[in-house]
């Protein structure tokens, strides 16, 4: 990790294989949800391995042209599942982020337009799902990690 001060955020993220997906929106939008549907994912080989980056609070810092995210202080390796309180799980310390989901996205729409589907984040610009309120993120987030090359069987 460079010098450089991170940006601290509210969100979750899981490392698919060796890319990041990192996942914002605001609170109750079920992004601790999706974070440990894509653990399941992993699990059941669906997707590449998955093991989560970190949950609730994480740190981002631009480094040589790549977005890294870190877990929060205190909150390595945990997650909240609710209904089940905060659990501990396999985990590492940081990784490159490769897509952005927003949840509860005010531009998502049934064909996004090139903008709604890009991201820049600390100068780092990024692939990105936006996924409507109330909407399922987790197909939309399986079909990217599934036909993007990077993520899946197409890398």
């Amino acid at each position: 990790m460079s010098g450089a001060d991170p940006s601290t955020i509210h969100g979750s993220a899981v490392l698919v294989g060796d890319r990041a997906v990192l996942i914002t929106g605001p609170s109750g939008t079920g992004k601790s949800r999706l974070a440990f549907d894509l653990l399941l994912a992993g699990k059941a080989g669906q997707i590449d391995p998955v093991r989560l980056v970190g949950d609730d609070r994480l740190y981002l810092t631009a480094e040589g042209g790549r977005l890294l995210v870190r877990p929060g202080r205190n909150l390595e390796g945990l997650i909240e599942i609710r209904g089940l309180g905060i659990r501990r799980c396999d985990h590492v310390g940081e990784a490159v982020v490769g897509l952005l989901v927003a949840l509860a996205a005010t531009d998502a729409g049934r064909m996004p337009d090139s903008a709604a589907l890009q991201a820049t984040l600390l100068g780092i610009k990024l692939p990105r799902i936006p996924v409507g309120d109330g909407f399922p993120a987790l197909p939309l987030v399986l079909a990217a990690l599934t036909t993007t090359a990077g993520f899946g069987p197409l890398a």
